[in-house]
């Protein structure tokens, strides 16, 4: 390993290189790289390597012109950078390592260039809310400081963060215009509002990160809680003049008879005593007094074709269709109802999906099992087996029945998953 040296641009000779890249000094090069990358790219300091075999020994040896011969070894960096330029690599420990490869990388520049690129970032941010009314509102600080601590942010791209932030501190300005924290008469649409801020209707759907900062600087403006799910998110946004999309969501309902008194209610009852399904918006049912005798029973189902089966077949009990999935609106209008004092009997489809829905409805609203026991289960299953109906299998993962603990330990036993159409005649009998 003795040579004239070489410039720093030229490669190594094909005999330096082979014993470079020799197994002793793997571990050599790895613990170098890493101090290294540590250092801002400069050979200082020491690394010290630990149970050295007989292979590393005489590697480290040879390149150091020492002998190595413990289970140990402290190397200075920048011995080793010396001893490199004098030897045949001609080169000192930096390039030796990007000749090596992989590049080197800076690691305290990287992080040196992200935080003052942040800095930046909040600057720009800071000088775009001192331009807008919100400079004077006695909230925002608060609001810009949670922003800053939150974790959500650290995890995008700068860029993406600064015009994020930066589009919510316009949309909060058009909501809170002066020094008043209460917002503007004005009345807007949530997707009028999101063009104006984002060139598009969807920008503060919800879930997006645009509509979580607007929201947290609503509720900081009216010192209010921020809210946890959707039916406090809407009434957030009104509270704030912005008016959500509450017309584009629906839930199927029949054979509701409201006893409020407007036009509304009584087209609910009309439309019950001709056997007519009805599709309820959230914006209806804002307006509408759902008002029933108190401990009507209302029975609610998982599947359509129950409410269709039901209308033709001129049943009169109250139902309600989850169409698979509890969402808000159907939250919504069961949330109604047991306000008025209703109580509730579901039943849905035997797979797992259909017992995690049902566990939901049943534990918030106390609901009765609608033939939803493991008996039921038994008994559909025998009947379709008899029948001869082709069987489904059980696909994903088991969910225990909060109701019974004897459903899901019979549901794995058979494996066969029965949709709610195996029981459309007995669930007709319930609603006569």
């Amino acid at each position: 390993m003795t040579g004239a040296e070489q410039t720093d641009g030229r490669p190594p000779d094909a005999d330096a290189l082979a014993f470079l890249t020799r197994p002793g000094l793997t571990r050599l090069w790895t613990a170098a790289r890493t101090r290294l990358e540590r250092n801002g790219l400069r050979p200082a300091g020491t690394i010290r390597l630990g149970d050295l075999d007989a292979q590393e020994r005489e590697a480290l040896s040879l390149l150091l012109a020492r002998p190595v011969t413990g289970l140990t070894a402290t190397i200075r960096l920048l011995d080793l950078d010396t001893r490199l330029r004098a030897s045949a690599v001609g080169r000192g420990l930096p390039s030796t390592l990007e000749t090596l490869g992989p590049p080197l990388t800076d690691r305290r520049a990287v992080r040196d260039a992200a935080a003052a690129q942040r800095s930046r970032m909040w600057s720009t941010v800071q000088a775009e809310l001192d331009a807008t009314s919100l400079s004077a509102q006695p909230w925002t600080a608060q609001w810009l400081e949670e922003i800053r601590r939150g974790g959500t942010l650290a995890r995008q791209d700068p860029h993406t963060v600064t015009t994020v932030i930066t589009q919510a501190v316009h949309t909060l300005a058009t909501l809170f215009p002066g020094t008043d924290p209460r917002p503007t008469p004005a009345t807007w649409g949530r997707g009028e509002l999101a063009t104006r801020a984002t060139g598009s209707a969807h920008g503060l759907d919800d879930g997006t990160l645009l509509s979580r900062l607007v929201l947290r600087g609503i509720a900081l403006a009216h010192g209010v809680e921020l809210p946890a799910d959707a039916p406090a998110r809407r009434a957030l946004w009104r509270m704030a003049s912005v008016t959500p999309d509450e017309v584009s969501s629906t839930v199927l309902s029949y054979g509701l008879r409201p006893t409020g008194g407007t036009w509304r209610e009584a087209a609910l009852r009309e439309r019950a005593a001709h056997h007519m399904e009805t599709h309820l918006t959230l914006r209806e049912l804002r307006t509408l007094t759902l008002s029933m005798p108190p401990g009507t029973r209302v029975h609610v189902c998982e599947n359509p074709r129950v409410v269709e089966a039901a209308a033709d077949a001129d049943r009169t009990a109250p139902l309600v269709c989850t169409s698979g999935s509890a969402t808000t609106v159907v939250l919504s209008l069961l949330d109604a109802l047991a306000s008025s004092g209703c109580v509730f009997a579901y039943h849905g489809d035997f797979d797992w999906p259909g017992i995690a829905l049902a566990n939901r409805v049943m534990q918030r609203y106390e609901a009765e099992p609608w033939r939803m026991r493991a008996a039921d289960y038994e008994y559909l299953a025998t009947r379709a087996r008899l029948n001869g109906t082709p069987s489904i299998a059980l696909t994903g993962p088991s969910a225990e029945a909060v109701w019974d603990t004897e459903l899901a330990p019979a549901m794995d036993a058979l494996g066969i998953a029965l949709h709610e159409e195996a029981a459309l005649d007995l669930l007709l009998e319930d609603l006569g």
